[in-house]
């Protein structure tokens, strides 16, 4: 987790249509280049790029070959790490759906993309709704609400967020024009899904100003949510805190401040457990667990909730996981990662990159995750010693 895991995936036809009049590039690339066309699509991307170069230790992607993607790659200097071979001498929906599959299950924090509308239908189509993904601008048509303004501006939302910065997520809408409609002068538009993208909301100028947000609203509106989505007969875990203290509060519940306590079907089913308690209530039953960021420091595991254990948390599963923080607490930590430190080296291992929190009614934010000091001290000493450094 010493580096942040971004995936690329790059469509060389992208925008091949343009220049030629073709009025786009889906199902006619053979045509543009027979008539002089060059592709764009890396260059555009190469803009992009260049908004990480200052950061690119801390970066490392995931690609697939030749011009989709780690051409690019070599040439600019980062690292980066090839799943599987380009498609030539032309690249299809299906290469770019099996891309976005490949990428997905690597566990990207990030999947960049550049191309147009039909990129973004091909990565709707088998993209997670939990994956986030970020369209980089490179075709004829761009409708669609999954990219970025600029190919700049894409690659400086991908650095806020590898540097810590808040990035909140939301859906944003895939459309595109009917190709052949248009070319005979008819405009045709359709809407084909959504994808999770994340979005530039200024977050850390506006929490400095005073009012701009309070934490008693806040846990209403996050109860709320959280009664309006309630899964039947699913174990909720709440870890300790007040932020997750005050949420149960909300929803009418006695919670303990600094224990860990179980809830089912809206109602206490165990309160103060310990970690044995805890784990016999979760392996073997649908659970979802719940923690907060310890305020100024940004512990989310192995700090006042050593109940949630190692085992705990492979029983739950880290995909259940889910972190409730106001964007104030949030502030606090300055841009720093959350941070995790399970006992586990491994365990560690296996968190993402960035994590959803939530913070508000339907609001969500992708936030960086590290590893503790501590446990990387640990780590450096483990590597040290078996003369891996």
């Amino acid at each position: 987790m010493s580096r942040f895991h971004l995936g690329l995936i790059i469509n060389p036809l992208a925008g091949l249509g343009g220049t030629v009049a073709l009025k786009g590039s889906d199902g006619v690339a053979a045509q543009a280049l027979a008539l002089g066309a060059e592709p764009r699509a890396a260059a555009r991307t190469r803009i992009a790029l260049e908004s990480l170069l200052p950061i690119a230790e801390r970066v490392q992607f995931v690609t697939f070959a030749g011009a989709m993607g780690a051409d690019l790659l070599a040439d600019m200097g980062f690292a980066y790490r090839v799943l599987g071979p380009a498609q030539l001498p032309l690249s299809s929906a299906a290469d770019t759906q099996a891309a976005v599959l490949a990428l997905q299950a690597e566990g990207v924090a990030l999947l960049l993309f550049a191309g147009g509308d039909g990129t973004a239908r091909d990565v709707c189509a088998v993209a997670a709704a939990t994956q986030p993904v970020l369209g980089i601008p490179a075709g004829v048509k761009i409708h669609s609400g999954v990219y970025a303004i600029s190919p700049r501006a894409a690659g400086e939302l991908a650095r806020r967020l590898v540097e810590g910065g808040l990035v909140r997520l939301a859906s944003g809408e895939v459309r595109d024009l009917d190709e052949a409609a248009l070319r005979d002068g008819r405009v045709a538009a359709r809407w084909y899904g959504e994808l999770t993208v994340p979005v530039e909301g200024h977050f850390m100028q506006q929490v400095k100003q005073a009012g701009m947000e309070s934490e008693e609203l806040v846990l209403v509106e996050l109860a709320d949510w959280l009664q309006d989505s309630w899964e039947a007969n699913v174990r909720y875990v709440f870890g300790p805190g007040s932020t997750l203290h005050g949420l149960a509060s909300n929803l009418g519940l006695t919670t303990t401040l600094l224990g860990v306590d179980v809830i089912e079907n809206g109602q206490v089913l165990a309160r103060d457990v310990n970690e044995q308690q805890l784990y016999e209530l979760v392996r073997e039953h649908p659970s979802r667990l719940l923690v907060t960021a310890i305020g100024g420091q940004g512990h989310i595991i192995g700090r006042g909730n050593q109940q949630i254990s190692p085992r705990v948390l492979r029983a739950i599963g880290l995909e259940h996981l889910r972190v409730v923080a106001t964007k104030r607490k949030l502030a606090t930590l300055a841009g720093r990662p959350l941070l995790v430190d399970s006992g586990d080296a491994q365990l560690d291992s296996d968190f993402p990159d960035a994590i959803r929190v939530w913070t508000g009614y339907q609001e969500e934010l992708l936030y960086p995750l590290g590893w503790s000091v501590e446990h990387l001290a640990a780590a450096d000493e483990g590597a040290e010693a078996c003369g891996n450094k």
